[in-house]
């Protein structure tokens, strides 16, 4: 062994981030024993994946799950790791490395993978303690220990590594404002509709926002207190995060006099100013570009390692970009150009119920760039087609659009036509080669099997569809992957909602982190999709013992009040049937004028917003009006419309703002799968719209006629005729049966008017109306589940303690 390695060329490896080790991986795969290899690494650790760093602050992941290879693999492969020591000086002329312990190590070939460093704003009080960057494991510990002493956090930079870092401190306990300097978010990577669909589902999830704000200082003594901006205003904060860019690390690289720029200057080869040195990763500028995303290091370290070994290869040419955001959750894609410009033509599908949102843009009809949000399946495809220019043809729009198949089209031509070299996994730098090897010599048959096998798909996931084509390419007819594949919960489990809740009841589960734990969860930590799905299904099954976990609920539904844009709330509070008193009214008046409410808005539902409502003085409003929660923020009851009735309408035939206000107290407080409105009118003129409600009702002169499934909202629908009755009684009976039915049954954010298309309506006419006994049952369940419900509001005016959990004040000056 140790003749072999004397024959050796030596490879020294200054630093051990992906891009290094990444190429280095590539060399042992070319000729393992062309080079005697040493690795400096100033991290004690080994090399683990860094783009899973805001996994390890949102606690989605342990180190030990980063590690990409651990410390036998480098004795394995007989690479010298040097862990905790830093390369402090290259001397060219002699060709060897100065390290920190005070050793030295000379090479044949010296390769620079020393990355990037977070960019620090020049700026008055920027060496304040309490200021940190996002770019190591040690960055994530000072964050994660500034959660458990710190409650305010600012994060300057809306960009991808910001959002990141936000999320985890949120998901730690913190209350984050993202402070950007530009409109949009992410602006460098989504147009102006994603970026606002995507600042408001984070604003959602609790993160706030501060656009347009450019910071010119950081107040406090020896520790940051707060930020000020251009424009005069502040923000109070305990921490502070920048993420406002990074920057080439070349300090190694100009001190011994290789060509720098912004990063070390290489050729198409990687091969910086002197010929024996090669310059890898987010440290390199090539082609007057610095790359600071992940897929272009595994593309310049393939040309690398083959240049290295002496493989014919092409020369790196540039990479096409694309961006995937990596929060649980916040499913975000965009490649290539994405701004709409002259001499573009656009695709554009938007679904505001759905959340979802596809642009393609093509410049003479080839494919240039996209932006997706929501649903990111057809990202990894997508980018191929960016990257290759391809041109738009009728079968690709076909797919893109969703529209009808095309027949005899081959949906596995784009894979079959892949050369193996090219990446799949743009995260762990996997090829179609190396994922069809593993399948044919392992004998895989699962996507999870090549996940655990080869890595591809193991980090954002986004390579997921074009592996499980690769998959069934490779295995012909013997694939069986999908045929009997089930709707998930979410990418967290590979569980549908019915496995849970059959394991709910089963083995009576009755916490969010007892179902995750039991049913093996692949995220530990579960996401915003399956912690709030599990906590509502908790309550549905055993509603006797639920205990309400709050951290499992959306910003509205944790503080029981809807967040505006400006980081106030708005405060509904229940006026049964719509209908008011004199005293109310004055309360009303009385408590806007005190606390300065912005505006006062009589709302769809006919009822009373105030908006512009402080956080701090929601309990005081909420204890000064008296008066219960309106739920206009939760997936609950939320209103009974009502139209005037018998009572005083010349053309009522039926007592409409009674049975709404019956109705409304009776069912008030009921958590459901989405919210749910009620409609009650007196007569066919239909005055209350009962029949764009979830539950309308329409009186005549006989009785009542019941419409169910209708939304007045972005997907309107017509509701459906359930029944006829003739009875008060049997109104109510009906309405508590369809309530529970859909309780049982609906998917978690599925409103009734998906819901009654999916089960059908003959199906529900069979359960609750024409099967006696099955509505008894449901009736049974849901009085099981009406009981012990209390007002939330009164719960906070009670409890000082969670006064002081949940509404402290965030305050921005």
């Amino acid at each position: 062994m140790g003749m072999e390695m004397t024959n050796r060329e030596k490879l020294v490896l200054i630093g051990n981030g992906v891009a290094g080790m990444n190429t280095i991986e590539q060399i042992m795969k070319l000729d393992p024993d062309k080079y005697e290899i040493t690795v400096i690494g100033k991290e004690p650790h080994p090399n683990y994946n860094r783009i899973q760093l805001s996994y390890l602050l949102e606690g989605s992941k342990t180190f030990d799950e980063m590690i990409l290879n651990d410390y036998s693999w480098y004795e394995r492969n007989g690479v010298t790791l040097c862990a905790g020591i830093a390369a402090e000086r290259i001397d060219l002329a002699s060709k060897f490395v100065h390290m920190s312990d005070g050793t030295t190590v000379s090479y044949d070939r010296l390769l620079i993978a020393t990355g990037s460093k977070p960019f620090m704003l020049p700026i008055p009080g920027i060496d304040k303690e309490g200021i940190v960057g996002f770019r190591d494991v040690q960055d994530c510990e000072r964050m994660k220990a500034a959660a458990s002493t710190c409650r305010k956090a600012a994060v300057i930079g809306g960009g991808l590594l910001g959002l990141e870092a936000a999320k985890g401190l949120l998901k730690l306990g913190m209350e984050v404002t993202v402070v950007h300097l530009f409109s949009d978010l992410m602006e460098r990577q989504l147009d102006t509709t994603a970026s606002t669909m995507l600042r408001a589902e984070l604003e959602g999830q609790g993160l706030r926002f501060l656009m347009n704000k450019k910071t010119v200082e950081i107040s406090g003594d020896e520790r940051v207190k707060s930020l000020r901006f251009e424009d005069g205003t502040e923000l109070e904060t305990d921490f502070l995060v920048m993420a406002a860019g990074i920057v080439p690390d070349t300090a190694l690289a100009r001190e011994c006099g290789l060509e720098t720029a912004r990063g070390i200057i290489v050729n198409d080869y990687m091969q910086t100013s002197d010929t024996h040195v090669y310059a890898v990763g987010e440290c390199n500028q090539h082609r007057g570009v610095s790359y600071g995303l992940v897929a272009p290091l595994f593309e310049q370290g393939s040309v690398l390692a083959k240049h290295l070994c002496g493989v014919p290869t092409e020369p790196y040419q540039g990479s096409v970009v694309s961006t995937k955001l990596k929060i649980s959750g916040v499913d975000v894609f965009s490649a290539g150009e994405f701004q709409d410009a002259p001499g573009l033509d656009v695709i554009r599908t938007q679904d505001n119920w759905s959340k979802t949102y596809k642009k393609v843009l093509l410049r003479d009809n080839r494919i240039v760039g996209c932006v997706l949000f929501g649903d990111v399946h057809d990202s990894a495809q997508l980018f191929k087609w960016v990257k290759a220019e391809e041109a738009m043809t009728r079968e690709i729009h076909e797919q893109l659009t969703g529209s009808a198949h095309i027949e005899g089209a081959d949906p596995l031509a784009f894979v079959t036509a892949m050369p193996a070299d090219e990446i799949v996994c743009g995260c762990n730098g996997v090829t179609k080669g190396m994922i069809v090897q593993a399948i044919t010599d392992q004998g895989l048959s699962t996507v999870d099997e090549i996940k655990a096998c080869t890595g591809a798909s193991r980090s954002c996931g986004g390579c997921k569809p074009m592996v499980e084509q690769i998959l069934a390419l490779t295995l012909g007819d013997r694939y069986e992957g999908s045929k009997n594949a089930v709707e998930t919960l979410c990418g967290c489990t590979t569980h549908s909602r019915e496995d849970v809740i059959a394991a709910i009841r089963d083995k009576r589960l009755t916490h969010v982190r007892e179902v995750m734990n039991v049913l093996e969860w692949h995220n530990p930590e579960g996401c915003t999709k399956c912690r709030p799905a599990i906590n509502y299904y908790i309550g549905m099954v055993w509603p006797e013992v639920f205990e309400d976990e709050k951290d499992s609920r959306f910003v509205n539904e944790r503080l029981h009040a809807n967040i505006q844009k400006d980081g106030t709330y708005s405060v509904v509070p229940r006026m049964y049937g719509g209908v008011t008193t004199p005293e109310q009214l004055r309360k009303i008046a009385d408590v806007a004028d005190k606390y300065e409410v912005k505006m006062v808005k009589v709302t769809g539902g006919q009822r009373l917003d105030l908006l512009g409502v402080k956080k701090e003085d929601l309990p005081h409003v909420w204890e000064e009006l008296g008066m219960p929660s309106g739920y206009a923020y939760a997936k609950a009851i939320r209103t009974v419309k009502t139209c005037v009735g018998s009572t005083f309408c010349r053309f009522g035939t039926q007592d409409s703002i009674s049975m709404g206000i019956l109705l409304e107290k009776k069912f008030e407080r009921l958590w459901m799968p989405a919210k749910f409105k009620m409609a009650v009118n007196g007569c066919p003129r239909n005055c209350a719209e009962a029949e764009i409600k979830d539950f309308g009702i329409i009186g005549n002169d006989g009785g009542w006629e019941i419409y169910v499934g209708g939304n007045g909202g972005v997907k309107l629908r017509a509701a459906d005729l359930l029944c006829k009755v003739k009875t008060d009684e049997e109104l109510i009976e009906l309405a508590g049966a369809f309530i529970q039915f859909y309780r049982e049954t609906g998917k978690y954010g599925e409103r009734t008017s998906d819901w009654i298309e999916r089960i059908g309506l003959q199906a529900i006419i069979q359960e609750i109306v024409d099967n006696l006994e099955r509505r008894k049952e449901l009736v049974e369940r849901i009085e099981q589940a009406l009981q012990g419900l209390h007002d939330p509001w009164k719960e906070v005016v009670e409890q000082e303690g969670l006064q002081h959990q949940l509404y402290e004040t965030l305050q921005v000056k």
